[in-house]
């Protein structure tokens, strides 16, 4: 369970096997088994792990199954909230980034425009 959701937090933040393996001073086929649970991880490679993942150590390691609802869904740990969290804030902050950039075009488009309309005028 600890397993799965260092796996997911790990993709949710873009970190692929081969950089935590270097994080934790290991080799990825390594890595690869203590992400798995075929290899123990050390309280102090949790801590790395954590640090390198932006989380506590306790939302990667924790043992009890909690239980979130909402209309929607239910999820069964709050890895799993936490991921699906991250993830609708991660598409709202990419969604407001390109809101940003199109707001950036119009204006520059309506500057654009503004420079013709006057060449035009000129022009007549």
């Amino acid at each position: 369970m600890k397993q799965e959701k260092l796996r997911n937090l790990r993709k949710l933040k873009g970190i692929s096997q081969e950089k935590m393996a270097k994080i934790l001073s290991t080799d990825p086929s390594n890595y690869s088994r203590k992400e798995r649970g075929e290899v123990r991880i050390h309280e102090d490679e949790w801590k790395k792990i954590a640090e390198s993942l932006s989380v506590s150590i306790s939302d990667i390691k924790e043992e009890e199954e909690m239980v979130f609802s909402n209309k929607n869904s239910t999820f069964k740990d709050s890895a799993q909230y936490q991921y699906i969290q991250n993830f609708n804030y991660s598409i709202i902050e990419n969604l407001q980034d390109y809101i940003d950039f199109l707001k950036q075009k119009i204006c520059e488009l309506n500057e654009e425009n503004q420079i013709l309309k006057s060449q035009n005028d000129f022009s007549s």
